[in-house]
């Protein structure tokens, strides 16, 4: 049986909208870093995940990121991913 291929969308607290696909994966959430370096230029990490607990020990590691990239601040957020048409 072949698996439905279809296209996974975010929406982030400020308006921003990723979407993935298509795919056959059951990624459930999308997460972003958005960290300011000390020359006030930002940098973005992101990623997609199966669980929200694994979206979530994403966060663990980013006081210890911070400190060797030597970020002066930083943001982590979490979305839900919901089946779109495109």
């Amino acid at each position: 049986m072949k698996k439905k291929r279809r296209y996974l969308t975010a929406t982030m607290p400020d308006g921003y909208v990723k979407t993935i696909g298509p795919t056959t994966d059951t990624f459930t959430h999308y997460w972003r870093i958005v960290a300011v370096l000390e020359n006030g230029k930002t940098e973005v990490f992101w990623g997609h995940t199966r669980s929200l607990g694994e979206a979530k020990k994403k966060r663990a590691p980013l006081a210890e990121a911070a400190k060797m990239r030597g970020w002066t601040s930083y943001a982590f957020e979490i979305a839900e991913l919901v089946e779109s048409a495109a």
